[in-house]
């Protein structure tokens, strides 16, 4: 029989979306062993002197606990 958990996680980047998951994702792993997948919940950004300051997504990551 296969457990799995999910947690939920908020990542940021200055770049794009994509990075932001990729990012968090990738420091989750590095915490976390067995990360089977991640859904994103949520993209918003933060907007500095009416520019795009900084990218985020809100994710759900499911991972197998042993």
């Amino acid at each position: 029989m296969t457990i799995l958990k999910s947690t939920q996680i908020l990542a940021d980047s200055t770049e794009s979306f994509e990075q932001a998951i990729a990012q968090g994702v990738g420091r989750f792993a590095r915490t976390v062993k067995h990360v089977r997948s991640a859904s994103v919940n949520n993209f918003s950004v933060t907007v500095k002197d009416g520019v795009i300051d900084t990218y985020r997504v809100n994710m759900q990551i499911t991972f197998e606990v042993k």
